[in-house]
């Protein structure tokens, strides 16, 4: 049986190699920017930069309290220390709690010789629900935007309801690649593969619905905070490397890009649900319409 897909097909891109050697009559080899790497001080700076950006560029920003900013820090620290990835450079963590009492995303500045992490802001998203067949949950873990692959964007073509599935033309999908998830649909536990991706949304239809699960299994976020995202490159940092020597990289980016000194490659998705009193505290204060609670 072939996996299932999230949302949208994709075929994998063959690992590219970092650097070619010479040999006689060819071209010398590509030389590849290094990452780029600010020191403690820069990246507080950054951040508090791109904090500015964020509230005048996304409109949908959540306010956090200094509470609710040291629950982000420590639910990032603690998945990040369950995983294989490291910080090695200071960078932004994209951070997505799936709890479905929560259902946000913060992105993180993660420190490499440093516990002092901060939240930068948050934003509402839908995460993958259960009860609808071939509907997954989304996979907890630390996922990279590795330029083993090439995202893409929306071509913002409807379905036969007319939903724009992964938002208006032109918006960005980042691909995450193959990873196992359950079954939403089922009450065994059963799994399956999805291929990850962080994607918009319908912008007339589905994104008022945000901050509730409702996806296959993909992270949907808000159109201004992707155009936020992909504007400053905040989970391109090895694109922008691969865009030196790769064309694939270099159309897919923007052209008026303003990629940061602090950007990063992870997305961070973790689960506050174990603890349902703490998470409920800690999330966001929002109005309950009368679609949210025929939603819930």
């Amino acid at each position: 049986m072939m996996p299932e897909v999230c949302e949208a097909a994709l075929s994998e891109v063959p690992e590219l190699p970092a650097s070619t050697e010479p040999t006689d009559g060819e071209a010398p080899p590509v030389i590849i920017p290094p990452l780029p790497s600010v020191n403690d001080a820069e990246a507080m700076a950054e951040a508090a930069r791109l904090t500015a950006a964020l509230h005048k560029e996304v409109r949908s920003v959540q306010p956090l309290t200094t509470a609710q900013k040291k629950h982000w820090i420590k639910l990032a620290q603690e998945m990040v220390a369950q995983s294989d990835f490291r910080i090695t450079r200071a960078q932004l963590l994209t951070v997505v709690d799936r709890n479905p009492k929560v259902q946000r995303l913060a992105l993180v500045l993660a420190l490499p010789d440093s516990s002092d992490w901060q939240v930068i802001g948050s934003v509402k998203v839908s995460t993958g629900t259960t009860g609808r067949k071939y509907y997954y949950v989304t996979p907890t873990g630390v996922f990279l935007n590795s330029s083993d692959r090439v995202g893409y964007r929306a071509e913002g073509t409807k379905n036969e309801n007319g939903i724009r599935g992964i938002g208006a033309k032109g918006m960005r999908v980042w691909d995450f690649g193959w990873h196992n998830a359950t079954k939403g649909w089922l009450s065994n536990g059963e799994t399956g593969d999805i291929r990850l991706e962080m994607h918009a949304t319908d912008p007339d239809f589905l994104e008022s619905r945000l901050g509730h699960p409702a996806s296959e299994g993909c992270v949907r976020i808000p159109a201004e905070f992707n155009v936020f995202m992909d504007r400053h490159g905040l989970l391109d940092v090895e694109y922008e490397q691969a865009a030196s020597y790769d064309d694939r990289f270099k159309a897919l980016l923007r052209k008026d890009r303003q990629p940061s000194p602090i950007a990063g490659e992870a997305l961070v998705v973790v689960d506050s649900g174990e603890d349902a009193a703490k998470a409920a505290s800690f999330a966001a204060p929002q109005k309950m319409t009368s679609l949210h609670k025929t939603i819930q």
